[in-house]
């Protein structure tokens, strides 16, 4: 990781684990790698503000957790502005500062945390948006990409709309 000291780095929990995603939103990354964050947990209870009974991917402080997800090395910090639109931010979701565990050791990064107004219990991801995470698969260690995958989930939305583009 030392090559790339001094480029932003963003990690990613929810449907930016894949790479394909990253691209189709022409966000530029010169490296990913698999990082865990600790002291937290992943939930799906940050509600869209356009699909309403669909969840997106938040985590949450919990002690002894862990989430499992990707650190892209992105090329410049014109994309983490870029990334604050895809995620809503300020308002749906806060960019905050964290240290992520990678096989090289700590690293300090940006990761996107739900503002509590937007939080809700009782909610389910879209399959295509956990679809989305799963395709974060080589990232992963094979109990979390199982327990991912035994998420419920919901039918995705006739309109084509939610999970897609955005994280509304």
């Amino acid at each position: 990781m030392t090559s790339f000291q001094n480029k932003p780095c963003y990690f990613a929990y929810g449907s930016n684990m894949n790479p394909a995603r990253m691209r189709a939103r022409g966000l530029h990354f010169v490296h990913a790698e698999a990082a865990s964050l600790r002291g937290y947990a992943l939930r799906f209870n940050k509600h869209s503000h356009s699909c309403p009974g669909v969840a997106y991917a938040n985590v949450v402080a919990a002690t002894g957790g862990g989430v499992e997800g990707v650190l892209y090395t992105l090329s410049d910090d014109a994309e983490l502005d870029k990334m604050d639109v895809f995620e809503g931010t300020p308002v749906r979701y806060s960019r905050e500062r964290m240290l992520v565990d990678t096989a090289a050791g700590a690293v300090a990064t940006w990761i996107y945390v739900a503002n509590p107004a937007f939080v809700c219990a009782g909610l389910l991801p879209e399959d295509r948006y956990l679809a989305h995470l799963l395709a974060g698969a080589e990232f992963l260690s094979p109990s979390y990409l199982q327990w991912l995958g035994e998420q419920p989930c919901q039918p995705a939305a006739e309109s084509g709309k939610c999970g897609l583009l955005y994280n509304d």
